[in-house]
């Protein structure tokens, strides 16, 4: 009841049952709690992004390097019950090929597959991953992960603000415009992408004039002339389409003289921000992914002599007695180039010696 200002008479209020007032009330509790429970709902789920500079498929076909990122994040949303879920953005679509590692130690990209010796620029270490001659099979290259190397390395790299997720190595074979190349006197005078700083010491020590450049880029440069001769892993030989204007194949498969790691890289200023059953949900499918990753390795080094004999390609395999000329000039070159450069280096070198071959 209130008053009329004009005559003092008594004005009725409008009546309100108690059930309505309930139910404006109950209204405006759920529009003021509404934003704060999506906002809820939105930090519990997270979508980590993948990036690679390899070309893009499916989870059961295409480069099985994207296939392998595709399947982790299936796993992953699986694991999490979608909690954690992850996009894969393939052919360096989202950053560019080289600065991905930059990008995952600022925290700005969230995972990338990549060719650890890429980033060995800003840690001189990395380049034992894509140093010739220290490993001579994928079985030797896998058994570093468990002995000092390996613990060494990835201590290194949670110390340079990466993860490790999945362990990944691949042989590398050669592609060439002109002859057969299976020897180091075989690139004397030719324009050679080594694919690393170790690789192009070794290769100007055997007389090579060096071309530098991530492997989503040989095929330009071979198709243009401005590289004779491309080494590179047998998928990217493969993916890249290479076997359309090479002349001569010579594979990784049984022996070889050099073998690359890719590694499923995680940023730790991501993965340490994560909870702690996430964290775990990551290795544990990332641990998982490396028996696949072994295998399709091992798969693409037959497959590449399959794909280039199909085009009426000369296919060649390496013998020991091959593999060990390239090998000495490795170790009057690049080796000891890698060891002068710190203490921290020759330790690695030392270590890479004492994993037995497989």
């Amino acid at each position: 009841m209130k008053a009329n200002p004009a005559n003092n008479d008594i004005l009725e209020e409008p009546r309100m049952t108690l059930p309505r007032r309930r139910l404006l009330a109950a209204t405006a509790a759920t529009a003021l709690a509404a934003p704060w429970i999506g906002g809820t709902a939105r930090a519990q789920a997270k979508q980590l992004k993948i990036s690679h500079q390899f070309p893009g498929g499916t989870a059961d076909s295409g480069d099985f390097r994207d296939q392998m990122c595709r399947r982790f994040a299936a796993q992953l949303a699986k694991r999490t019950n979608g909690a954690l879920t992850a996009e894969v953005y393939p052919g360096s679509s989202l950053v560019k090929t080289v600065a991905q590692y930059s990008a995952i130690r600022r925290g700005a990209l969230d995972m990338t597959l990549y060719p650890l010796n890429y980033a060995g620029g800003e840690v001189s270490e990395y380049n034992i991953g894509f140093m010739p001659g220290v490993i001579s099979s994928l079985d030797q290259a896998y058994a570093w992960k468990n002995a000092e190397i390996g613990k060494r390395l990835t201590a290194l790299m949670a110390e340079k603000g990466a993860v490790p997720v999945i362990w990944l190595w691949q042989a590398g074979g050669s592609a060439s415009r002109t002859h057969p190349i299976l020897v180091p006197d075989d690139v004397k005078g030719l324009k050679v992408r080594g694919g690393s700083r170790e690789m192009d010491l070794m290769l100007k020590g055997a007389g090579a004039a060096v071309v530098s450049m991530p492997s989503n880029e040989l095929y330009a440069a071979m198709q243009t002339g401005t590289m004779d001769v491309a080494m590179t892993s047998s998928t990217s030989l493969m993916s890249f389409r290479l076997e359309e204007i090479a002349k001569n194949l010579t594979t990784g498969r049984g022996k070889g003289f050099f073998f690359i790691f890719e590694p499923l890289l995680m940023s730790k200023q991501v993965f340490d921000s994560l909870p702690k059953d996430q964290q775990t949900a990551i290795m544990e499918v990332g641990l998982e992914m490396e028996k696949f990753g072994l295998e399709k390795s091992k798969e693409d080094d037959v497959a590449v002599a399959k794909v280039y004999e199909k085009a009426g390609i000369k296919t060649f395999d390496l013998d020991q007695a091959q593999v060990d000329k390239w090998k000495a000039v490795a170790r009057d070159t690049c080796w000891k180039d890698y060891a002068d450069k710190s203490p921290g280096n020759a330790e690695f070198l030392k270590l890479s010696q004492q994993v037995p071959a497989a």
